[in-house]
């Protein structure tokens, strides 16, 4: 019995898992995908703040809420104490972009 495809566009990068310690400095200050480009922030330990700064709005994302970074958005990230995390990046929208595009999540940045 062979495994299903998975549902979705697959990332075509991915960061490696960064910690408190390892998060690099330009991901802590403000920047932005390329157009075109979506990411989505899973948070393997802990918790991050997620600032998107148009429009503005400040999520806690943790394991069970990812972040959904859209194309050319600027934003930042903060650690809130010990975490790890990684980044994915599409060249379309996420298959699960919507439930979090309507705050099923709690992301509030993306829902209404």
């Amino acid at each position: 019995m062979s495994t299903p495809p998975p549902e979705g566009p697959l990332p075509y990068k991915c960061t490696p898992v960064f910690d408190e310690n390892t998060l690099p400095a330009r991901l802590r200050k403000e920047h932005r995908t390329k157009p075109g480009v979506w990411g989505v922030i899973r948070v393997l330990e802990g918790r991050l703040r997620y600032h998107v700064l148009d429009p503005v709005s400040e999520t806690i994302l943790d394991p069970d809420c990812p972040g959904l970074v859209l194309p050319d958005q600027p934003h930042f990230v903060e650690p809130l104490g010990p975490m790890r995390i990684q980044v994915e990046f599409y060249d379309r929208m996420p298959a699960h972009a919507h439930p979090l595009r309507t705050g099923k999540l709690g992301l509030s940045a993306f829902s209404g």
